[in-house]
């Protein structure tokens, strides 16, 4: 990751408004786990100011006003990139971000939803611009599907759904992981190489970002986000295993222990399975 600094320039200010993009924040659960939330609406509304902007409930937002420390990620559709950490400080729902949200074409001619709340957060660090390293990724990947066969678990329950272990598996889908470093803030890094090994683990070469994915200790609880450019998403979490070897080629592994379904209209977690309840009020 490049040198970090404390501020966003202008022409990266103007880099994040268009909602054709991908933006990612990463959180903290209450039981101080990470989570990762897909907010295209990510945007600087400053040097110093990162704004998202909520138009359905999901659970990032939530848990950014209980712990403030938060990272975020965003990929514009020319592959450039931009990380960093920011702590979230308060909400507005009027206010000229949110009258500027709101006349972006995306909300301004919806007719079923619209920005209804503005969150602000301060910038810690952002890494400022990166390109995706496709030559690394595509050996990465080559390497994984080589090496996974051998690491798959002994398990016979299912824990991902197919359609979830097909996302994970596309080579052109994107992939990212998120671990809580000692500072406190979520760190996201991008591990499109990743695949699942069956339904219960997924791995990756360390072929690419492997400074960084080596600085995740064994037994971290990890969060890993997967999605496709048609915005099928899915969020697993699970004990990072560190890197082995399998078939002559360095890979790590996580085992899954949680699934949630972060795609509207109804976002939820699928694993642990929750058993269903009558409905008794209405």
């Amino acid at each position: 990751m490049p040198d970090t600094r404390k501020e966003f320039t202008e022409n990266e200010i103007k880099a994040f408004k268009p909602e054709e993009k991908i933006g990612l924040v990463a959180s903290i659960n209450p039981e101080g786990l990470p989570h990762i939330s897909l907010i295209t609406s990510i945007q600087a509304a400053g040097p110093s100011i990162v704004t998202l902007g909520e138009f359905c409930k999901g659970k990032s937002k939530e848990y950014i006003q209980k712990n403030h420390n938060a990272g975020f990620l965003i990929m514009t559709l020319d592959r450039k990139l931009w990380r960093g950490k920011a702590k979230w400080t308060h909400l507005r729902k009027e206010g000229p971000e949110f009258e500027a949200y709101n006349n972006l074409p995306m909300f301004r001619y919806n007719a079923y939803f619209g920005i209804h709340t503005v969150h602000y957060l301060d910038l810690i660090e952002t890494s400022g611009q990166e390109g995706l390293p496709l030559g690394q990724i595509i050996y990465a990947s080559l390497v994984t599907r080589f090496a996974k066969g051998s690491l798959k678990t002994s398990g016979q329950i299912r824990i991902l759904k197919p359609f979830a272990e097909s996302i994970f598996n596309r080579l052109d889908a994107l992939k990212f992981i998120a671990w809580i470093s000692d500072d406190g803030f979520p760190v996201i890094i991008p591990v499109l190489q990743c695949q699942a090994a069956d339904s219960r683990r997924v791995v990756f070469s360390s072929k690419a970002y492997r400074n960084e994915l080596k600085k995740i200790p064994k037994g971290t609880t990890v969060a890993v986000f997967a999605m496709t450019m048609k915005m099928e998403d899915v969020l697993i979490r699970g004990t990072f295993n560190g890197f082995s070897t399998s078939r002559f080629a360095e890979v790590g592994s996580v085992d899954i222990d949680w699934v949630y379904n972060s795609m509207p209209p109804c976002h939820g977690q699928i694993y642990p399975e929750i058993p269903l309840t009558p409905v008794v009020e209405f």
